[in-house]
């Protein structure tokens, strides 16, 4: 599914208009606080789902290879954060719903975890 379809779906609201990223097809997605845990099994190309909003999210994902990051619960970085997400291409959109709902939501729409 493209990422702007799920973002639409899911009431996301995007932080990087400038960086578009919404006709980017996403099947996978990770979701995890812990950093080191995101680089080692996060899938190329997906979605990240963290409550993470320190400029170190954006330079995993870099490092990850992945797609958009979605801040769950409302988070929201700062604007350090959102212009280097833009720099490095990567997308960033904020969800009202915990993180379990996220990636139930996205499950639901096919999105598969790394491996499934």
């Amino acid at each position: 599914m493209k990422l702007g379809e799920l973002a639409d779906r899911l009431g996301w609201v995007c932080l990087t208009p400038e960086w578009e990223a919404g006709a980017a097809d996403v099947s996978a997605g990770y979701v995890s606080d812990l950093l080191s845990d995101v680089i080692a099994h996060a899938p190329r190309g997906g979605v990240l789902v963290t409550v993470q909003v320190h400029l170190n999210v954006v330079a995993v994902a870099v490092h990850a290879e992945l797609v958009a990051i979605v801040f769950a619960m409302d988070r929201q970085p700062d604007e350090t954060v959102r212009r280097k997400a833009v720099e490095e291409g990567v997308a960033l959109y904020v969800s009202k719903a915990s993180a379990f709902e996220v990636v139930g939501r996205l499950y639901e729409l096919g999105v598969r975890g790394p491996g499934e």
